[in-house]
Parts: structure tokens; C-alpha cells; sequence
């Protein structure tokens, strides 16, 4: 069961049970989750990005290359 999952478990027995302290720990719980998720999209984007980078670096000196170097064919 997903950390969210549990915290919103815990939420709800709160709001049923009128614990008040339990159920504050369940929304608390989903905060945790929740910015974990985020941290973890984060770097799956900035992997992505820094792939995106080098694939156009490639791309550009490959191009280059093709070119004749960096004055083309002059």
C-alpha cells in the first residue's frame, strides 16, 4: 500500500472516529507522499532534459561535421 494510500486511510478512520490528532497525521502523511512524488518527477525530468541536451549536441556536430568543420565549406 502506497505511503498516500496509508495517509489517506488514516484520514479517514480520523474524520470517522472523531480523532482529530490521526487524522491530522493522515494528511500529513499525504503531504509526505506528495512531495516525495514531486522530488522523484523532478529528476525523472531533469534526466530527461540533460538526455534532450546531448542527443542535440550530437545532432549539432554531427551536423558540423557533415558540414566540413565549423566554417562549413568555405
Amino acid at each position: 500500500m502506497s505511503e498516500k494510500a496509508k495517509g489517506k486511510a488514516k484520514e479517514a478512520y480520523g474524520a470517522l472516529s472523531g480523532d482529530e490528532d490521526k487524522k491530522a497525521e493522515g494528511q500529513a502523511q499525504q503531504r509526505k507522499a506528495a512531495a516525495r512524488e514531486d522530488r522523484e518527477q523532478q529528476k525523472r525530468t531533469k534526466a530527461e532534459q540533460n538526455k534532450a541536451d546531448r542527443a542535440e549536441k550530437s545532432r549539432d556536430k554531427q551536423e558540423r561535421k557533415n558540414k566540413g568543420g565549423l566554417l562549413g565549406n568555405l
